[in-house]
Order: structure tokens, then C-alpha cells, then sequence
């Protein structure tokens, strides 16, 4: 961990004025973001006396090895740009409010021809009309269901769509009467876009005017002794005011709020809000966060508002008021950049008395009841987590926190199909976005300890590629330079589905520490790969299938862990994990070279053309007997291209081998 002291600016190189200033640590990464009206004062703060500060902000300061800074204008500006860096940057240190769920909308697809009526998650899409967001989902689907008996929109898919414009028979909701089934002709595209604009209405608030419409239309058909009309429309009028009894007016009806509620503790913190719409509440979200720097409640009240309303993608999210249990200290500048971004006045206010004050008290019961689950739940894993971490540190021995584990694993089928896989376990739970796959061929495939140093070199020169500075390092300039040229293509690959080429993603910043699935000879070859590239601040051990022992490298006894050890089962969980994502990638390559032709060696052609050929001359036998003119007779075979296949062919039908089987269903291929 670094000094503080070590990357201490120079008071008088500080500026008096407002700013944004980030930590970063060693590798160059962002690890913090603050704003400040007065850098000078705020920085000093940091290192007058580290040992002052909270555990969390004093971790922050040791982690860090640079901080920098950006003064700007004003404290508006200054907390626009905070707010872009923390969502470019993502900053480790800082509060982040995520919750582990999108929320449901009703949404109504106005840009169609037919617009659909939909319970939507995820971003927002273009005309496209939202309510909401409802919590839970089943709420908004009964409602949908209740609504479709007054105004039957179209609610299928469009393949279902289609298959009934196809058939000319609607699907069940239409022969039930909640669809108007326009894929049939029983309502006009304008009729139906008009029934879809009266849903709109009432969700936006005007059901009062559609319920009284239909007690008129109600009374007309009883007075004109028209019974069964008046009794679907008095079930109709009923199903509406169902849907208002779910959404109790609560305030004002033309009270348009978010009520947000913190409750906290030392460690954690935990968000709510109801969004109320025309006084009703139309839904309900929540947050819980770890308070990983010294922050009191304006504070997170703060950081709230700049997340939920600066990751919203449409402006008509943002109420006209925002109710807070604590104003922040910029409250004005974020009221200010709240209304730029909705387009017309927002407050930002404390409710002292009154509806909106007894409706925040039962906002602020839902937080603590939130923290209280949310603690029941996480404290044995956080709990397990932790001590697992600090087992392992412990029993190897290591002075720096496991907070980025990479595990490695070899897979192939006697030497054949050889491949690797590199799974990233951070704070002990996995982090897939950093998985990698590695194909291995050449002398590298030869057996699993040139395999595992030549997996163990690509990984960490990619890492050693991206930072290296030749001017500051010669040395490790001139190593790099002497290690053989990496492989391009799909030799590595993030963690994708297919086997297409992409490109390349870059890696990560290294672990803390390397393991490897195997023992003394696997370390070895992964040791001396790190040794190779100059690199002395990771450590790797391995963790052998057999007894379960862990290496150590240059030791002629293995580490062993306690079976019943947290450690031990974190690093069965990493190594099982990364030898099933092994595993998985092998058997799609396994599979993709099961069948074999002698048309996949013959460059130029790609699988249309493979196929073509196949296609028009039945067999690879009789495509070896054709002429150059013949073959110029496939589409897109032209003559240039026709020699070169024929001349080919006529070079490896001397030697064409063994036949091609197909190895899926054991059937001999004709050659």
C-alpha cells in the first residue's frame, strides 16, 4: 500500500478554487472522484493526518498513488463534471446506488402501425409512451389485464401478429373480446391507434372522464330497456374503478413528486422512493449501498439524486418536486441541473408538515425495513466472504489484500483441441465481464506446462503492452521485445457465446494473486512465465485435484488448508469454475472440428462457396474430376479462383489421407 505522504501534492500547488480532483492508483485507474467549492482545503483534508481519517477513506488514501485535479467555474459545473467521471470511470471508492432489478413499466408502442400495449423493462425506446415504473410486476400485469376488458389493445408479439394476419383467425384474447384483433380487419388501423391514445388518458390521470362517459352510455341503455348493453358497461365501469382503488390518491391530484427516505448505519445505507403521479403513487424503488467514504445524510442525499435522475434516459422521469429527508449543501446547483435536464422548474424540498410529511415517515419505515432484509440476508455471505479472504491471505502468507483472484485451466482430449480458460473472482464473487478464452497450438499444445506458461505469458504481455512506457523502462521494453510475437485472431477472446472473431477486448488490471489448476510443474511454468516478463508483485499457487493441497512455487511441500476451511472452499469454487468455462469452450471447438473435408484445406474458399461446390457436384470425388472450366460453372466461382481449386485439388489427391468421418453420427464421408 502507498505512502500518502509519497504522492502529497504541494500545498501551494493547490488551487483555492472550485474543482473535481480523482485518486488513482497504481495502475493509472481511477479509484475516487470528489468535488470540492474550495480543492486546496478539501485535498489537505486527505493527508493532514491519515490515521484521523475513517477506516474506508484511509484505505482509499493508501490505495491511491496520484491524485489530480480539474478546476472549473462554478460549483454547477463542478458537480456536472463529478457526475460524468463517476459513470465514465466507475470509481471504486465511491457511493454507487444499484439496485439488483429493473423496473417494470406499462408501455405503449405509439410508433407502430398497430401500437402494442406491454409491461417493459430495460431503456426506453423511441415513441414509445411510459408509465410507471410499478413495483411489484405482477401488480402492473393484473392491471393491464383489468384495462383490456375497457380498451382492448393489441398485446402480442409480432410474430404472433403476423401468424394471424397469415391465418386470418385472431388469438384467444381476441375471441374473448380483449383484443379488438386488428391483425383480422375488425378495427381499422385508425380506430385501433385511437383506442391505444384513450389507454394512454386514463393512465395518465383521466379516469374520472372515461368512468362518467360510461355511466352516461350505462343509463342510456337502461333507459332504452337495453339490459345486456347496460350490464357490460357496468362491468366495464367496475373494472376501472378497480384499477383506482390500486392507485389511491395519497396527495394533491396535481402533486407530481418523488419522495425519497435514507435510513443508514455505520457500514450501509438504504434508499427508497415512491414516485407519485396526479397524486397517486405509481410506483416504488429501492437501493441499498456501502458506505465507502466519510459521508453523512446530505451527503448521500446528494449522490442519490445525481444517480437515479442523471442515468434516466427521458426527461419526463423528473417530477416538479423532489422531497428530501435532508437538504444537500449544493442543493441549489442541483435543483439547478435538475431543471436543465427536465426542461422547466424542480425544487428540491423538506416536507415539514402535512400529507407529503406522513407519507415520507412511511417511505422512510419501507428504507429501514429494506436495510433490515437486506442485512438478514448478506451478513452470512458478506461474513463467509471476508473470512475466506483473510484465511487464504493468511495461510500463504502474503502481505496484500486478495482483492483480484485469476484462475487457469488447460482443457483438451488427448492433446487435441487444446484450450484455456481464465476465470476473475473480485471481493471472492465472480466477475464474468473479465472471463477469457485462449486457443493453444503450436509447440505451446504440446503438454499442460507449455500450455499453462504460454497462457500465463499472453495474458500478462497484453497487460504489460498496455502500460509499458519504453522510454521510463528500457528494460522491460527490451524483455517484451525478446518474447515471441502473440498470436492474433480468436486466440483470445472474451466471454461470448460463439466463436466468431472479435476484436479484442482489452484485459483488466492484474491480480493479486495467480492460481492454477494443478500442482508443483503447472506453478513452475507459470512462475517462471511471470519471472520471464520481469514481473515480481503476483503470486501464484496451485490447487491439485487429487488431495486438494495447495503449492507454493520453490516448495517441496504443498500448503495445506483445513477441509473444512473457507478458503479452501473459495478456491475449489474459482478452480471448478474455471474448469467448467474450460470445458465449455473446448467442447465448442471439439464440435465445430468434428466433421472434416478436404475443401476446409483449400485457401481461397469460404463456406458459401464449400457449400456451392458440394452443392453442385454432390462429392468432393467428383469435384476432384472436374475441370477448371466445369468449375467455373458455380456461382461465384470465377476463373482465377477455378485454377486455384483445381490445381489444389489435383496437389492433395496424391495424399488425401484417411477418410473424413463425421465424428457426431460415425458416418464415413465420400472423398
Amino acid at each position: 500500500m502507498a505512502d500518502p505522504a509519497t504522492y502529497r501534492p504541494k500545498t501551494g500547488e493547490i488551487p483555492t478554487a472550485p474543482g473535481v480532483y480523482r485518486f488513482r492508483d497504481e495502475h493509472r485507474r481511477v479509484i475516487y472522484v470528489g468535488k470540492a467549492k474550495n480543492l486546496r482545503s478539501r485535498l489537505n483534508s486527505y493527508f493532514a493526518n491519515p490515521r484521523g481519517l475513517l477506516p474506508k477513506t484511509r484505505a482509499m488514501v493508501h490505495t491511491a498513488s496520484s491524485v489530480e485535479w480539474t478546476v472549473v467555474g462554478t460549483e454547477l459545473e463542478a458537480l456536472q463534471l463529478e457526475y460524468t467521471w463517476i459513470k465514465e470511470f466507475n470509481p471504486r471508492f465511491n457511493i454507487m446506488f444499484r439496485d439488483d432489478k429493473s423496473y417494470p413499466y406499462l408501455a405503449v408502442t405509439m410508433g407502430e402501425k398497430y401500437p402494442r400495449a406491454q409491461v417493459m423493462r430495460g431503456d426506453r425506446r423511441k415513441d414509445t409512451r411510459y408509465f410507471g415504473p410499478f413495483y411489484p410486476a405482477k401488480a402492473i400485469r393484473e392491471t393491464l389485464d383489468t384495462l383490456l376488458r375497457v380498451f382492448p389493445v393489441r398485446t402480442c408479439s409480432s410474430g404472433v401478429f403476423k401468424r394471424a394476419e397469415r391465418t386470418g383467425r385472431p388469438c384467444l384474447l381476441g375471441y374473448i373480446d380483449k383484443c379488438a384483433a386488428p391483425c383480422v380487419g375488425r378495427i381499422s388501423p385508425e380506430d385501433h391507434r385511437q383506442l391505444a391514445a384513450e389507454l394512454c388518458d386514463f393512465m395518465s390521470g383521466e379516469g374520472k372522464r372515461f368512468i362518467g362517459t360510461l355511466e352516461k352510455e350505462m343509463q342510456a341503455a337502461v333507459a332504452e330497456l337495453d339490459y345486456e348493453s347496460a350490464a357490460r358497461l357496468r362491468d366495464d365501469i367496475s373494472a376501472l374503478r378497480k384499477v383506482f382503488e390500486r392507485n389511491n390518491v395519497v396527495l394533491s391530484e396535481d402533486t407530481d413528486a418523488d419522495i425519497f427516505a435514507l435510513e443508514e448505519d455505520e457500514l450501509e445505507a438504504s434508499a427508497q422512493v415512491f414516485h407519485v403521479r396526479a397524486g397517486r403513487i405509481r410506483g416504488q424503488r429501492g437501493w441499498v449501498v456501502e458506505k465507502v467514504e466519510d459521508t453523512d445524510t446530505s451527503d448521500l442525499v446528494e449522490h442519490l439524486i445525481q444517480q437515479v435522475y442523471g442515468e434516466s434516459a427521458s426527461t419526463d422521469r423528473i417530477p416538479r418536486q423532489v422531497l428530501v429527508p435532508e437538504l444537500p449543501a449544493n442543493a441549489d446547483e442541483l435543483a439547478l441541473w435538475l431543471s436543465g435536464l427536465r426542461g422547466s422548474r424542480v425544487d428540491i424540498r423538506v416536507p415539514q408538515r402535512g400529507d407529503k410529511k406522513a407519507l415520507m415517515e412511511t417511505v422512510a419505515r419501507n428504507a429501514a425495513d429494506a436495510l433490515r432484509l437486506h442485512k438478514s440476508r448478506r451478513a452470512g455471505d458478506i461474513t463467509t466472504r471476508s473470512a475466506a479472504l483473510q484465511e487464504l491471505q493468511e495461510a500463504l502468507d502474503l502481505p496484500v489484500a486478495l482483492l483480484r483472484i485469476e484462475c487457469y485451466d488447460i482443457s483438451h482430449v488427448s492433446g487435441t483441441n487444446v484450450v484455456a480458460s481464465m476465470v476473475v473472482a473480485e471481493d471472492g464473487l465472480p466477475k464474468k465481464s473479465d472471463y477469457r478464452k485462449f486457443s493453444i497450438t503450436g509447440d505451446a499444445a504440446r503438454d499442460d506446462t507449455s500450455a499453462m506458461y504460454d497462457v500465463i505469458s499472453r495474458r500478462f504481455r497484453n497487460y504489460l503492452a498496455e502500460n509499458a512506457d519504453p522510454a521510463a523502462d528500457p528494460a522491460a521494453a527490451e524483455a517484451l521485445a525478446k518474447l515471441p510475437a502473440e498470436r492474433t485472431g480468436t486466440d483470445v477472446q472474451p466471454l461470448t457465446d460463439t466463436l466468431t472473431a472479435a476484436p479484442r477486448a482489452k484485459f483488466a488490471y492484474p491480480p493479486n494473486l495467480v492460481v492454477v489448476d494443478g500442482g508443483q510443474p503447472q506453478v513452475a511454468a507459470a512462475s517462471r512465465a511471470l519471472a520471464d516478463l520481469g514481473i515480481t508483485d503476483i503470486y501464484v499457487v496451485g490447487l491439485a485435484k487429487r488431495l486438494e493441497e495447495v503449492w507454493v512455487p520453490d516448495s517441496d511441500f504443498p500448503v495445506i488448508l483445513p477441509r473444512a476451511s473457507e478458503a479452501l472452499f473459495l478456491l475449489q469454487r474459482i478452480r471448478d469454475e474455471a474448469h467448467r468455462f474450460a470445458i465449455t469452450f473446448h467442447r465448442q471447438k471439439r464440435a465445430k472440428s468434428m466433421t472434416a473435408s478436404l475443401l476446409d484445406e483449400i485457401s481461397g474458399l469460404g463456406p458459401a462457396k464449400r457449400a456451392a461446390l458440394l452443392k453442385e457436384f454432390g462429392s468432393v470425388k467428383k469435384l476432384r474430376s472436374a475441370s477448371a472450366e466445369e468449375l467455373q460453372r458455380v456461382p461465384g466461382i470465377g476463373p482465377a479462383l477455378a485454377a486455384s481449386v483445381h490445381a489444389q485439388l489435383a496437389e492433395k489427391g496424391g495424399s488425401a489421407g484417411a477418410p473424413a468421418v463425421n465424428m457426431a453420427t460415425g458416418e464415413i464421408m465420400e472423398t
